[in-house]
Parts: structure tokens; C-alpha cells; sequence
């Protein structure tokens, strides 16, 4: 089992930045089995660079849940499964730092869809979430936004998985 998983955040590293969005999207090789995506209030202003970029202001985020609120739903849909996102260090260090500040451990294993993008899909000339989706002709909906782009990296994992005919994937799963 699979959570490809996509944030948004008021800046680009977790230990300054916090997160704004989040959408988690199990799948099981196959099909999408269960989607959970909220915004979240990083209580603190979001940058104007931040809000053109993502769509996101703080307006948005008033009234959503605090990460620490939704910490235990995040955990339930994670739990049990491989974390899964395109450049999954960056996800995974804000949401293990928002686990943190939350009271909570956080730890699962993790695999990256830029990386096993560059070792499957060696003709993409790029290989950033939205180049390598047009190389893979992916429709991407809501770019820049948590669930648009968890979306269009299931259909990357996807594709990936068709390709992965030597077993690299197993072999890249970063243990926990």
C-alpha cells in the first residue's frame, strides 16, 4: 500500500517553513482506495510569492484546521503504507516536523518519484513534477496545489510501475 502524498507550505524548508495544504492519496498499485485533503493553518502569514504561486492566502486559511488538529487523521491515512512523492524528502521533513511540534513520531518508508523518474524515464528532458507529466502526456489539474498535484503523481507512479520491470522500486524504498 501506497500514500502519495503532496503539501503545500509557507516556505521551502521545514525548519521555517509550515505547511498550508495537505493531500494524501492511498493506492494500491492499481486503483486510488481512499483521499484525504485539507488546508492547514500554519498560523503565520503566507508569503505573497507563496499565495501567487499556490493560489493559497491567508484569508483561505483562517478558519482550516491547525496542523496539530488534523495530526491524528494524517497519521491514519499514512499508517501501514510506503510514503510516496515527487522529491519525498521535502514532504516528508515538513510533515515529520509538524508531527513533531504536535507531540507526535513520525517515521515510514519512503520512495521519491523524481528519483526512480530519472532512473525509469531516461528520454524526459526534465524531470520536475509538471515536465515529466507533459512528457508522459499527465493531466495536471490544479498545479501548485496539494491534491491537483498528488493526483498527477499517482498517475507518474503509475506509469512508473509499468516500467519498473527490474524491481528498482523495491530497491529504492527508503527504510524508515
Amino acid at each position: 500500500m501506497y500514500s502519495i502524498i503532496d503539501i503545500e507550505a509557507t516556505g521551502g524548508n521545514a525548519k521555517q517553513g509550515k505547511i498550508t495544504e495537505i493531500a494524501i492519496i492511498r493506492f494500491d498499485g492499481k486503483s486510488i482506495i481512499d483521499r484525504y485533503s485539507t488546508l492547514v493553518n500554519p498560523k503565520r502569514s503566507i508569503p505573497r510569492y507563496v499565495q501567487k504561486l499556490t493560489g493559497i492566502n491567508n484569508s483561505m486559511v483562517t478558519n482550516a484546521p491547525t496542523f496539530h488538529d488534523i495530526a491524528d487523521k494524517v497519521l491514519a491515512h499514512i499508517n501501514g503504507s510506503c510514503f510516496v512523492a515527487h522529491n519525498v524528502e521535502a514532504d516528508y521533513s515538513f510533515i515529520r516536523a509538524e508531527m513533531k511540534a504536535s507531540g507526535k513520531s513520525f517515521s515510514c518508508d519512503r520512495l521519491c518519484t523524481l528519483e526512480l523518474s530519472q532512473r525509469l524515464i531516461h528520454d524526459a528532458p526534465s524531470h520536475g513534477l509538471a515536465k515529466i507529466c507533459d512528457h508522459l502526456d499527465i493531466q495536471v489539474e490544479d498545479r501548485h496545489r496539494a491534491e491537483g498535484d498528488a493526483l498527477a503523481t499517482v498517475e507518474l507512479f503509475k506509469h512508473l510501475l509499468d516500467r519498473d520491470v527490474y524491481g528498482l522500486i523495491s530497491k529504492l524504498k527508503r527504510k524508515k
